[in-house]
C-alpha cells in the first residue's frame, strides 16, 4: 500500500501533468459592437457635461426633490432590489467559502459489552477529534464558481442602481405629467365656461330669430365635447396622482401634490459626451457585463468539473483506543491523527457533466448577445432623447408664436367688444382659440421636460463605473 504522503505526491504529479490543458478552460472575450465616434443628433459644438447624480435638482422644484427623497426610502421596487443585492452578496460569501478548508469538531462515545463461555468483557471507546477537509482546486473550478457568484453580486449592485435611476426618472416624469394635467384641467374649466357663455348667447339670439337651430345644436355639441374632455382629464389626473403615490411608496389615500405651474420649473442644461464613454456610465450595461462575466466563470467551472478532483482530509485529537486499524489496534487513550487523500474522476454519468457544460456554453452565448444588445439599446436611448430635444427646440418658436397670437387675438376681441364694435360670439370664439393654444402649449412644455428626463436617464443619471463594486 502507498502511504498517505506518497499517495498525495502521486495525485499531485498526475494533476500537474494535466494542467497543460488548463488554457482550454477559459472563454474568449466577446467582440463588442463598434461604437460611433459621435452621436448623430449631437453636433460637435453641443458637447456638454454628463448629468450629475442629483440631476433632478436642476428642475428647480423643492417638491420634486422631496418626492424623489421619499421614493429613495419608500419605493418597493427599490427595496426588492436591495434585498436581491443582499441575497447575491450572501451567495458570493457561500461560494467563496469553498476555497478554504472546512474544519469540524466532534466527540463521541461507544460502550461495548459481551458475555460468552469464555467470560465477559466490556470496553468504552470514545474520541474527541478536530477534522479538516480540503479540495485542491487544480483546475480552478472552485475559484471560477466563487468568481461567478462575485460577478452576480456586482450585477445585483448595478441592478439596484438601475432600479434607482429608473425610479427617480419615473418620479420626475410622473410629477411633470400630474402638473401638466392640472394645468390642462384649469384650461378646460375656463374653456367650458366660455362654451357655456357662447351657448347662452346663441340661445338668446335664437329666441329673437337672430340665429338658426343648426348653430345652436352645433354649439351644444361643442359644450358637450368640452365637458367630456374635462371629465377625461380629471380621470387621468387621478390616475397620475395614484401612480406617483405608488412610486414614492405611499397609499394613494391622502397623498397630495401642490399645483405648481410648469412655467415655474427650469430646464437643466444636459449634454452628452462621446458614445464610447456611455459604456462606463450606464448601470444596465454594467449589469449585462457582470452577468456575462459570471456566465464565463460558470462555463470554466463546468469544464473543470469534467476533470479529476483531489481531496485532502485530516483529523487529530484524543481517542480510546488510540488507533483502530484492520491489522493493528493500539489500546488505551492517547493522541491520534488521520491523514488521507482521494483522487476522483467521473467515468460514466449518462452525459450529465457534458450536458451541464453545454448548458453553461449556451447561457454564455445568450449573455454575449444580451451584452451587445444592452450597448446598442443604450445608444438608441440617447439618440432618441437627443432627437426629441432637437425637434422640440425647433418647435419652440412656433409654439410661442401660436400662444402669443391667440392671446393677441383675444385682447383685440375684448377691446372691440368693450367699445361696441364687436359681438359677444366673436369674443367667446377668441377665448376658445386661446384656451386651445394654452392646452397645446402645456403639452409642449411637458414634452420638453420629459425629453430632458429621458436624456438624463439615457446618459446614466450621473452613474459611473467607478461607483460600481
Amino acid at each position: 500500500m502507498l502511504s498517505g504522503v506518497k499517495f498525495v505526491a502521486v495525485a499531485s504529479s498526475a494533476a500537474l501533468l494535466l494542467m497543460s490543458t488548463g488554457c482550454a478552460l477559459h472563454t474568449p472575450t466577446p467582440v463588442l459592437p463598434v461604437t460611433p465616434e459621435a452621436f448623430v443628433n449631437l453636433a460637435p459644438d453641443e458637447l456638454g457635461h454628463w448629468p450629475s447624480r442629483d440631476w433632478y435638482h436642476g428642475f428647480g422644484s423643492p417638491e420634486l426633490d422631496a418626492l424623489i427623497a421619499q421614493a429613495g426610502s419608500g419605493n418597493l421596487d427599490l427595496a426588492a432590489a436591495r434585498a436581491r443585492l443582499a441575497l447575491a452578496d450572501a451567495r458570493a460569501r457561500q461560494a467563496g467559502a469553498a476555497l478554504l478548508p472546512s474544519v469540524d469538531g466532534g466527540a463521541d462515545g461507544n460502550f461495548l459489552a459481551g458475555h460468552s463461555t469464555d467470560g465477559s468483557a466490556h470496553e468504552t471507546d470514545w474520541s474527541a477529534l478536530v477534522s479538516a477537509s480540503y479540495e485542491v482546486d487544480f483546475w480552478g473550478k472552485n475559484r471560477a464558481t466563487a468568481s461567478a457568484a462575485t460577478y452576480l453580486g456586482m450585477a445585483a449592485r448595478a441592478d439596484r442602481d438601475t432600479v434607482a435611476l429608473t425610479t427617480l426618472a419615473a418620479v420626475a416624469d410622473g410629477y411633470f405629467v400630474l402638473l401638466s394635467l392640472r394645468e390642462r384641467l384649469e384650461v378646460a374649466r375656463l374653456n367650458r365656461i366660455a362654451a357655456r357663455g357662447m351657448l347662452d348667447a346663441m340661445a338668446a339670439r335664437f329666441k329673437v330669430g337672430m340665429s338658426n337651430p343648426v348653430e345652436l345644436a352645433t354649439q351644444k355639441v361643442v359644450l358637450d365635447s368640452t365637458e367630456s374632455a374635462m371629465l377625461d382629464l380629471q380621470r387621468r389626473e387621478g390616475e397620475a396622482r395614484t401612480a406617483l403615490a405608488l412610486l414614492v411608496g405611499q397609499a394613494p389615500e391622502g397623498f397630495q401634490v401642490d399645483s405648481t405651474p410648469l412655467a415655474a420649473l427650469t430646464e437643466p442644461p444636459v449634454g452628452a459626451g462621446l458614445p464610447s464613454e456611455l459604456l462606463t456610465r450606464r448601470p444596465d450595461i454594467y449589469v449585462a457585463e457582470a452577468n456575462l462575466r459570471a456566465a464565463d466563470a460558470n462555463l470554466v467551472a463546468a469544464r473543470a468539473a469534467m476533470l479529476p478532483s483531489l481531496s485532502l482530509t485530516a483529523a487529530g485529537g484524543v481517542q480510546n483506543p488510540a488507533m483502530q486499524a484492520a491489522v493493528i489496534t493500539l489500546s488505551g487513550a492517547g493522541p491520534t491523527v488521520n491523514i488521507g487523500a482521494g483522487l476522483m474522476q467521473t467515468l460514466f454519468d449518462g452525459g450529465r457533466l457534458r450536458a451541464l457544460r453545454a448548458e453553461a456554453q449556451s447561457k454564455d452565448e445568450e449573455l454575449v448577445a444580451a451584452y451587445r444588445n444592452a450597448i446598442l439599446g443604450a445608444l438608441v436611448d440617447v439618440e432618441n432623447a437627443l432627437s426629441a430635444i432637437h425637434h422640440l427646440e425647433a418647435m419652440r418658436e412656433f409654439q410661442n408664436e401660436s400662444l402669443a397670437q391667440s392671446e393677441r387675438a383675444l385682447d383685440g376681441a375684448q377691446l372691440r367688444y368693450s367699445h361696441g364694435s364687436g359681438d359677444f360670439l366673436t369674443l367667446l370664439a377668441a377665448q376658445q382659440i386661446m384656451y386651445a393654444a394654452r392646452d397645446q402649449y402645456s403639452q409642449y412644455r411637458l414634452a420638453r421636460l420629459q425629453a430632458l428626463v429621458s436624456l438624463c436617464k439615457a446618459l446614466g443619471g450621473g452613474w459611473h463605473i467607478e461607483n460600481a463594486p
